[in-house]
C-alpha cells in the first residue's frame, strides 16, 4: 500500500505504526505469544475461540477496554502527526481506531483492508470509513452488520505489482536466480514466521519420480532455518534454504509448484504470480477459511497430511490439463491492481475528510 501510494503522489507521507505499541501489555503479550502458543499446541482450542468470537453480535468488555485503551494511548501521535487518513491492515487497530472515532470529535477518516479470504467478526465496525475486502461474500457479511453499502469496496488484496508476470521468460529467471533448467521447481514457504512441517514435506517430496529441484524459505525463523540444513544433508534432490527475501515474486514466477500456508498475503501473491498453489497445515480460524475460498474456486488444491504431498506435487506436474484449469480459475479471482483501487480509495476519503474538518 505504501508503494501503491507513492505510486499516486510521490511527495504523499506515509508512516507505518505498529498499534500494539500503543495497548496495554497484556494486550500485547496474548497476541504476539499467546496466540502463536495456541495454534502451535492446542489448535481445536484456537478453532473454538475463533467461530465462537465469529458468531458473536455484541462485543465483549475485554474487547472493548483494549480498543478504549489503546485509542487514549494513541492519542498524542494522532495530535502530532495530523494525519489526513488511518490505514488498518488487521483487526485491533481497526477497532482501535473505530472507539477513536467515537472518543474524539477531530478523527480521520479510517480504511479497513482485510487481507484474508473471509472476514471476521472483530473487523466490523459502523465507524469504519471505508472497508476494502477480497470478494462479494465478504462484503455481504460486513453490509449484514449495519455498515454503509458505500463503505465497502470489494477490490481483492493488496500486493506489489511485481508479483504480475513481466515480459522476462523462465528460462532467463531461473539463470538469473541460478535454478537449473532441467528439473521442476517446488517453492515451499511457511510464512513470515516459517511455520509448518517443512522438514517432514522436504523429506516426503524424495519418493517423487519426476527430478526437482527444492527451495524453501523459512522467513524470520532462524530455528527451522537450522532444523532445514541440518535435514538437507540427507536429502539428494537439489535443495536450495532461503531466510526472508524482498524477492519472493521472482521465485514464484520461476516455479512449477508452490507449496504454502495459505496465509492471506501469501494467497493472494501466488494468485497473481499465476503459480499453482498447494496448501498445506492452515491455521485454524482464518486460513481454514481461505483453503475453502480458494479450493472451492478451483485456484489450488489441499494436501492434509505431509503423506499426501508427493503424489500432489507430481499430480500438478504431469496433469497439463489439471493446471490449465487451475489457472483458469486464477486468472477469474486474482486481483493484480487491488493496491492501486485501494489507494484511490484512501486518497478521496483524506481529500473529503480535508473539507468536511
Amino acid at each position: 500500500m505504501c508503494a501503491a501510494l507513492r505510486e499516486r503522489d510521490p511527495n504523499v507521507k506515509v508512516q507505518v505504526v505498529d498499534s500494539y505499541k500503543y495497548a496495554a501489555l497484556v494486550v500485547s503479550r496474548v497476541v504476539s505469544e499467546g496466540y502463536l502458543q495456541m495454534v502451535k499446541t492446542i489448535p481445536q482450542m484456537y478453532r473454538f475461540i475463533y467461530r465462537r468470537a465469529e458468531k458473536a453480535t455484541e462485543v465483549g468488555p475485554f474487547r472493548t477496554w483494549a480498543h478504549q485503551f489503546t485509542a487514549g494511548n494513541l492519542r498524542a501521535l494522532m495530535e502530532r502527526e495530523r494525519p489526513d487518513v488511518v490505514v488498518c491492515t488487521h483487526a485491533f487497530p481497526c477497532g482501535a481506531m473505530a472507539e477513536y472515532k467515537r472518543m474524539f470529535d477531530d478523527a480521520p477518516p479510517v480504511v479497513g483492508i482485510v487481507t484474508d479470504f473471509a472476514v471476521h467478526a472483530f473487523w466490523i465496525n459502523t465507524d469504519i470509513d471505508g472497508y476494502a475486502v477480497a470478494t462479494n461474500e465478504m462484503r455481504a457479511q460486513i453490509l449484514a452488520r449495519g455498515v454503509a453499502p458505500d463503505r465497502v469496496a470489494v477490490t481483492g488484496i493488496p500486493v506489489l505489482e511485481k508479483f504480475s508476470r513481466n515480459g522476462e521468460t523462465r528460462s532467463a529467471l531461473r539463470a538469473r536466480l541460478g535454478l537449473p533448467h532441467d528439473r521442476n521447481v517446488v517453492l515451499m514457504m511457511g510464512g513470515g514466521l516459517g511455520l509448518g512441517p517443512i522438514v517432514a514435506m522436504m523429506k516426503e517430496l524424495e519418493r517423487l519420480d519426476e527430478p526437482v529441484c527444492v527451495v524453501v524459505i523459512v522467513g524470520r525463523n532462524a530455528r527451522l532455518e537450522q532444523r532445514v540444513l541440518a535435514a538437507a544433508r540427507g536429502i539428494e534432490y537439489p535443495l536450495r534454504v532461503l531466510r526472508f527475501v524482498d524477492n519472493v515474486y521472482d521465485y514464484m514466477h520461476a516455479a512449477d509448484v508452490l507449496l504454502t500456508k495459505p496465509g492471506g498475503l501469501t494467497s493472494a501473491e501466488a494468485l497473481v504470480a499465476g503459480v499453482p498453489m498447494l496448501l498445506f497445515k492452515p491455521l485454524p480460524g482464518q486460513e481454514e477459511r481461505n483453503v475453502r475460498y480458494l479450493t472451492e474456486h478451483g485456484a489450488a488444491v489441499r494436501a492434509r497430511t505431509p503423506a499426501d504431498l508427493a503424489a500432489a506435487v507430481a499430480d500438478l506436474i504431469e496433469d497439463r490439463p489439471k493446471r490449465e484449469a487451475m489457472a483458469r480459475a486464477t486468472g477469474e479471482i486474482a486481483r493484480p491492481k487491488a493496491a492501486r483501487e485501494i489507494a484511490a480509495m484512501i486518497v478521496s476519503l483524506a481529500e473529503r475528510g480535508k473539507v468536511s474538518r
